[in-house]
C-alpha cells in the first residue's frame, strides 16, 4: 500500500506514522528514547509497513503523556489501556494484550488479600493518569487514592498502606524489597491500540482489523517472547469502533 493510499492518508495525514510509545511500562516497551523496543515498537513498525509511510517514534515514560501526545494532535497512534475516562478523546482497537493490576504491600501489612483494601483510612499509591489510577478512582468507595510520579516511591516515602501496579514490574520489586503482593489482581488492564476520537470510522475499523490479523498470525506472541516478557495475548474479539 502506497504513501497516497486513501487508508494511509487518513491515518498518517502528514506522510509518515507518528506513534507515542510509553516506556513507562516495561511490559510493552523496553530499551531508550534512542533505541525503544518491545511489542508496542513492533506494532507499530508494523503498522507504518503495512500502511507504506515511514514511522516515527515519540518516547514518553507515562501513559498521561501517551494520552496528552494523542489527544492534543502530536500523533497518530498510541498505546494505551482501554479505560472509559480516556474514551472522550481516544477511539480503541479490541486489546491485544491483557495484563493484570495487583496491589503491593508490607510484608507485615494487616492486609491479607486484595478484597481488604478498599477500607476507611487505607491509602494506596499509583502512577498518576494510569491505567489503575483511572480504574481506582472510579472504584474504590473507602480508601484513599495518593498519585505521584511512582507508585512505589510515595508508597515508601509516605508509609502508605499498599502500591497499585501492573504485576510484572510489582513482581521484581517486591522480589528485591522483601514486600509482598495482594492477591488475587484488582483489575485486568486491556492494552489497545489508540487512535484519535475524530478519525473516519472506516479508517479505525481497518487498524482494529490488522490488530486482529497481528494477534491471529502469532506475530504479539512472539513480540512478547523476543522481549522476554511474560504476558497473556488477548483473545480474538470483533473490531470495535
Amino acid at each position: 500500500m502506497s504513501s497516497t493510499s486513501p487508508l494511509a492518508s487518513l491515518i498518517a495525514p502528514t506522510g509518515t506514522l507518528r506513534v507515542v510509545i510509553n516506556l513507562g511500562n516495561p511490559v510493552l516497551a523496553q530499551g531508550t528514547a534512542a533505541e525503544p523496543r518491545g511489542v508496542t515498537v513492533a506494532i507499530a513498525r508494523s503498522v507504518a509497513e503495512w500502511l507504506g509511510v515511514p514511522l516515527e517514534l515519540h518516547c514518553v515514560d507515562a501513559a498521561r503523556d501517551s494520552y496528552a501526545a494523542i489527544t492534543e494532535g502530536r500523533v497518530d497512534l498510541c498505546f494505551l489501556a482501554n479505560e472509559p475516562a480516556r474514551e472522550e478523546g481516544v477511539v480503541f482497537t479490541a486489546p491485544y494484550v491483557l495484563i493484570e493490576g495487583v496491589y503491593v504491600t508490607d510484608a507485615d501489612s494487616p492486609l491479607t488479600g486484595a478484597g481488604d483494601v478498599d477500607r476507611d483510612g487505607v491509602r494506596v499509591g499509583v502512577r498518576e493518569g494510569s491505567a489503575y489510577d483511572l480504574f481506582l478512582t472510579r472504584s474504590l468507595r473507602h480508601a484513599e487514592v495518593v498519585r505521584a510520579a511512582e507508585a512505589t516511591d510515595v508508597f515508601e516515602e509516605q508509609g502508605l498502606d499498599a502500591a497499585a501496579g501492573v504485576r510484572q514490574p510489582m513482581e521484581e520489586y517486591v522480589a528485591a524489597t522483601g514486600r509482598r503482593i495482594l492477591e488475587p489482581a484488582f483489575m485486568e488492564i486491556r492494552q489497545s491500540v489508540g487512535l484519535p476520537r475524530g478519525l473516519d470510522a472506516g479508517a479505525v475499523a481497518a487498524v482494529a482489523a490488522y490488530v486482529e490479523e497481528l494477534k491471529a498470525s502469532g506475530f504479539v506472541r512472539d513480540e512478547l517472547l523476543a522481549s522476554g516478557v511474560e504476558a497473556t495475548v488477548a483473545p480474538a474479539e470483533p473490531a470495535t469502533a
